[in-house]
């Protein structure tokens, strides 16, 4: 069964959601997200995705308050992103209670500095974020088109022993069109051996079924949710 991972992205310490990355389409959906994390806990949802689009956009974590909050106040397993740039990040992130860590820019921009990483904490506590735009990875908050191109940069981290990968086609992200299956497919093909998080499109449970059909191994959505698209109790048939 599919793993389900709702989406708190946060900005000023606010439940937000973005269109296709763009600041300027910025739309607050809770003043409180440890009330929000909260619910999903009470209906059975044990994992959590938290991204600090401050951090992301200045390149170093801000809202950690934010995250201790949830950890300190939920059993959530909760992934972290958004910012993580050096050792003094990835410290404080782990110390406010992030169970794993979401690297996506560096990954592409400092490979060996990540690849310290996973042999001193252990691959498994990171997830390699592969941002899309037609199969080339973008980085800094999908402003910047990296050199990479995606199946060379998931060879690049499997090998290093990195199992989980949260890819998400930026040109589908909130727009509530359904997530890229095709690209989730090639992937899957040729990196059977990943647990690979969808991410961007998701527009309703149906979305969810679709990957869940496909073998795909999690989902993380948000936009759907927030709008009303996906009901917290539709989720029940992937909660076991």
């Amino acid at each position: 069964m599919i793993e389900i991972i709702p989406a708190i992205d946060i900005i000023d310490g606010k439940c937000v959601r973005l269109t296709q990355g763009d600041y300027g389409k910025q739309k607050t959906y809770s003043d409180n997200p440890l009330e929000v994390a909260k619910l999903f806990e009470g209906y059975g949802v044990r994992r959590l995705h938290v991204v600090d689009l401050d951090g992301a956009k200045s390149s170093h974590v801000v809202n950690l308050r934010v995250l201790e909050l949830i950890a300190s106040h939920t059993n959530l397993v909760i992934d972290f992103g958004g910012g993580i740039k050096s050792e003094n990040d990835l410290t404080l992130s782990f110390n406010a209670g992030a169970s794993m860590l979401t690297i996506g820019s560096l990954a592409v921009k400092n490979p060996d500095l990540v690849k310290g990483w996973l042999k001193d904490y252990g691959a498994e506590r990171f997830i390699i974020g592969a941002d899309v735009k037609d199969e080339k990875i973008s980085i800094n908050g999908w402003k910047e088109e990296g050199e990479d191109t995606l199946y060379p940069f998931l060879e690049r981290y499997t090998s290093e022993g990195v199992v989980n990968v949260l890819c998400t086609d930026i040109s589908r992200d909130g727009m509530l069109q359904g997530p890229s299956l095709t690209l989730y497919e090639n992937i899957l093909k040729r990196f059977p051996e990943l647990h690979l998080i969808a991410s961007g499109g998701v527009g309703g449970v149906d979305d969810i079924r679709k990957l869940n059909e496909m073998g795909v191994p999690a989902v993380v959505f948000g936009k759907a949710f927030y709008e009303g698209l996906i009901r917290i109790e539709q989720l029940k048939e992937f909660l076991g």
